[in-house]
């Protein structure tokens, strides 16, 4: 086994806290630095029911990509939900790790598993964090081994990345050639002026808003490929647990790794409209309703 302040130094060195944003909250959320720890849980979000699974399969310590507190709190009563999660993994002997921004700009990171997941090669950063450090940075640019339709496209990205109720949505020409693809784990729009100039011929990331993703299609493109933002994240899971419990290794240290089997993408039920679209109109002119 291995104390928790030996698997916290591995994870930042594996996802360093400097590469975070600035507003970003990384790091040992709560947790026994002279603790022992022999499981390790990944997930991407730290909700009541990771939380009922670290415990379950007693887990000394669950790591997770979304932090649980994004802004400055003066107390963690047991009387919210987020104080309630503090206490129990504490009360149950478990941390909790959050590696956020750090772990999307690493190399390998977030991106780079989400890349994979869909199949690209030759991957860069999209946005470079260091001329120094050329393979570090926001996104990824890489390229399909062999170039497909959109619609195509599209199926690949659903079958590369777990399920959800809302499942996978795309805007542009289906009949588009797709080869070189731009990716974003999580929140991608504000990266959309980046990703045009970039000229790929299509975007997957999350969290597409109408606005920005209407005026990148008056703009020409590219095709935006729009997922759920868990879902876009959750491939890293597998690549961090074994990263980790491979430099633990390199160390001397051992621990068993596991990722989370729960969904905790917040979205559940999908149901399809059976309307005619607005503006159909039948062979007399008159609008359908």
């Amino acid at each position: 086994m291995a104390r928790l302040t030996d698997v916290v130094a591995a994870l930042e060195r594996l996802y360093p806290p400097a590469l975070a944003e600035p507003w970003d909250a990384v790091g040992l959320v709560c947790g026994d630095p002279d603790a022992e720890v022999g499981r390790v849980l990944f997930a991407v979000d730290p909700v009541a029911a990771v939380a009922d699974e670290t415990l379950s399969w007693g887990a000394g310590l669950v790591v997770t990509h979304h932090p649980l507190f994004l802004r400055p709190v003066h107390g963690v009563p047991a009387t919210t939900p987020k104080g309630r999660l503090v206490h129990r993994l504490i009360t149950g002997g478990a941390a909790l790790f959050v590696a956020h921004t750090n772990a999307d700009r690493a190399a390998p990171g977030v991106n780079d598993a989400l890349a994979a997941a869909i199949g690209l090669e030759g991957t860069r950063p999209l946005v470079p964090a260091d001329p120094a450090e050329p393979a570090l940075g926001l996104g990824r640019i890489g390229v399909l081994s062999t170039p497909q339709p959109l619609a195509a496209f599209v199926e690949r990205v659903a079958r590369g990345l777990p399920s959800t109720a809302a499942g996978v949505r795309a805007m542009g020409d289906p009949d588009t050639v797709v080869e070189t693809v731009a990716v974003c784990g999580g929140a991608g729009d504000s990266l959309l002026d980046t990703v045009r100039a970039a000229g790929v011929d299509a975007y997957v990331t999350a969290d597409l808003r109408h606005h920005p993703s209407s005026e990148a299609g008056e703009s020409g493109g590219p095709a935006l490929v729009d997922v759920a933002h868990w879902a876009s994240e959750w491939p890293w899971l597998a690549d961090a647990a074994a990263r980790l419990a491979a430099e633990l290794s390199s160390r001397g240290s051992t621990v068993e790794t596991r990722v989370s089997t729960t969904p905790t993408d917040p979205w559940t039920m999908l149901a399809s409209s059976t309307s005619a679209p607005v503006g159909w109109a039948d062979e007399g002119g008159s609008a359908e309703r």
